[in-house]
C-alpha cells in the first residue's frame, strides 16, 4: 500500500543549509493519517534521530504551539495548518476548480482530484470525492510516487527527453502492486506515450482494483501547470473492450474540464 510520506534527503553540506530547522521539519512530516499520536521514542524512529535531539524538537514546538503532549503522546495542533495556508492560498487551482471537479464528478459519477508535481512525487492541491474506493483516504496534500500515477505520467510529459530520462533513470521505482511498472525502459515509453496522446492510464499500479485517468491542465500560456484525474474501481482486468469504452466516455469529459480551468490556472499579473 503506498504511503503518504516522503522521505527526506539530505542535501551537501553548505554554509547557507540550516541543518537544525530541516530536523525540525522532519519530526512534523513524521505525523501522519496513521500516526496523528507518537510517543518520543516513536518521533525519534520516524524522523532518524536521536531521542534527546527530537525531544528538543517536540519541545520546541510545543512552545511554539505545533505540537501538543499529554504527558505520553505527542500530536501536532491546528496551527500547523498555517505552514500549508500560504502555498493553497497561492494556487487558485486549489480552490476555483472546485466547481469543475464537482461537475465532472457529477457526468463520471467518480471521483476527480487535481495535483502538482514536486521533485518525485505528486500532491493533491484539490479533489472531489465520490465513494470509496481506495484503502488510502485520499485528501489535499496526500502524495504519491509520480511514476506510478496518471497524474504523475501526464506532468513528467511535459519534461524535455533529457530532463525524463534522467528522471526515470534517478528516480525510485516502488513496486506497489503485482501490476506495477518497475522496468524503467518501459516506464520512459510509456511517458512518451502520453505525451504523444495527451493523456494517461494507469491500470492497478498504485493500488489493485483502482484505475485512474489523467488529462493535463494548462494556463492560457500553453504551459502545463497541473494535472486532472478521474479515479475508479475496475470491473474486469482483462477487458480491453471496457477500457476503450472507458475512455472514449471520459477523456473528452476531462478534457474539456482542463480546458475550462485554462484561466484559473494562468497567474495574475
Amino acid at each position: 500500500m503506498p504511503t503518504n510520506t516522503r522521505a527526506v534527503t539530505p542535501p551537501p553540506a553548505s554554509d547557507e543549509f540550516v541543518q537544525s530547522l530541516a530536523r525540525g521539519l522532519t519530526v512534523i512530516r513524521a505525523f501522519d493519517e496513521h500516526h496523528p499520536k507518537l510517543t518520543l521514542t516513536e518521533v525519534a524512529q520516524r524522523s532518524n534521530l536521536a531521542r534527546a535531539a527530537a525531544r528538543r524538537f517536540l519541545l520546541t514546538l510545543e512552545t511554539l504551539g505545533y505540537v501538543r503532549f499529554d504527558g505520553r503522546q505527542f500530536e501536532l495542533t491546528g496551527l500547523v495548518l498555517e505552514l500549508g495556508y500560504a502555498y493553497l492560498s497561492s494556487q487558485p487551482l486549489s480552490q476555483l476548480a472546485i466547481p469543475a471537479l464537482d461537475s465532472l464528478s457529477s457526468k463520471t459519477g467518480e471521483s476527480s482530484s487535481i495535483a502538482v508535481l514536486d521533485a518525485e512525487d505528486i500532491v493533491y492541491i484539490a479533489r472531489i470525492h465520490r465513494r470509496s474506493i481506495m484503502q488510502v483516504n485520499i485528501h489535499v496534500g496526500t502524495r504519491f510516487p509520480a511514476i506510478a500515477t496518471s497524474m504523475g505520467r501526464v506532468l513528467l510529459a511535459q519534461l524535455s527527453d533529457s530532463e525524463l530520462e534522467k528522471f526515470i533513470r534517478t528516480c525510485n521505482v516502488p513496486k506497489l502492486t503485482t501490476r506495477t511498472k518497475t522496468d524503467r525502459g518501459q516506464l520512459l515509453a510509456e511517458v512518451k506515450l502520453v505525451r504523444e496522446q495527451g493523456w494517461a492510464l494507469v491500470d492497478q499500479e498504485l493500488e489493485l482494483g483502482l484505475r485512474s485517468i489523467a488529462v493535463p491542465i494548462a494556463n492560457e500560456r500553453g504551459q502545463v501547470v497541473a494535472a486532472l484525474n478521474s479515479s475508479m474501481q475496475v470491473q474486469s482486468s482483462d477487458d480491453n473492450s471496457e477500457t476503450t469504452k472507458l475512455i472514449k466516455k471520459i477523456v473528452p469529459l476531462m478534457q474539456a474540464t482542463a480546458t475550462s480551468l485554462r484561466h484559473v490556472a494562468t497567474p495574475q499579473r
